[in-house]
């Protein structure tokens, strides 16, 4: 079975926010979307073992910041790629917290909203939480990140955690072999053609001719962390 099809269905890109107290949390997140318009209630797909997840089950809230087009790769690996149990993942970001305590960031966000969880349902590996809105606001214009941009023009990956994650072996299954390097920590591919003008790296630049100091553009690790595909 083609799992590929899977990467036809249309997805945003979001940080999912919740609190215990004084300690705040929060993940990258791709599967939210809206349930019904009267009351407006929305539906969000967390993994069990996020903190997160342990997080929103006990408070029963949540937020979501919706990410501009122009987020860098290194402010989604942050959220996404590394575990709020060994770091703080609100260092050096500026955010406020909502009436409901929930954390939104301001930085890279279009605009955001707080949800209280009315129904839970277990998916297996994922519980999705549907939940009634209780406050939006917008912090700028933009464009929008899409999932399909963030994978198609800026080559982000997918978390293992993530609701959407495949295999890497399967999604490239039947596409052009090209010398390509992986990151052995995040799974970020360098592709040379695409390179990381984020980061200054211009496209067409081979893997070899990076300068020692480059790092992985989503986790941060050196150059030897990386690996031929």
């Amino acid at each position: 079975m083609d799992t590929n099809v899977l990467h036809n269905l249309s997805y945003g890109l979001y940080i999912i926010s919740a609190c215990n107290g004084a300690f705040l949390n929060a993940q990258i997140a791709n599967v939210v979307f809206q349930i019904t318009s009267n009351p407006p209630k929305v539906a969000a797909s967390i993994n069990k073992e996020n903190l997160t997840y342990s997080f929103i089950k006990k408070s029963k809230e949540f937020a979501v910041s919706i990410l501009e087009e122009s987020t860098p790769l290194g402010f989604i690996g942050k959220f996404g790629f590394k575990s709020g149990r060994e770091t703080d993942k609100f260092k050096d970001v500026n955010f406020k917290r909502l009436s409901s305590g929930c954390p939104i960031v301001l930085d890279n966000a279009i605009c955001y909203f707080s949800a209280e969880v009315v129904e839970e349902f277990d998916c297996g590996s994922h519980v999705l939480f549907l939940a009634r809105l209780s406050e939006t606001g917008f912090i700028k214009t933009g464009r929008l990140m899409t999932y399909e941009y963030y994978h198609n023009v800026k080559h982000g990956t997918t978390p293992q955690a993530a609701p959407t994650f495949l295999r890497e072996e399967i999604v490239r299954k039947g596409q052009k072999a090209v010398q390509r390097y992986c990151c052995r920590v995040c799974n970020y591919v360098y592709n040379p053609e695409a390179a990381d003008p984020d980061n200054g790296i211009k496209p067409n630049t081979a893997f070899e001719g990076l300068p020692d100091n480059w790092v992985c553009p989503v986790c941060g690790a050196g150059k030897g962390q990386f690996e031929k595909e």
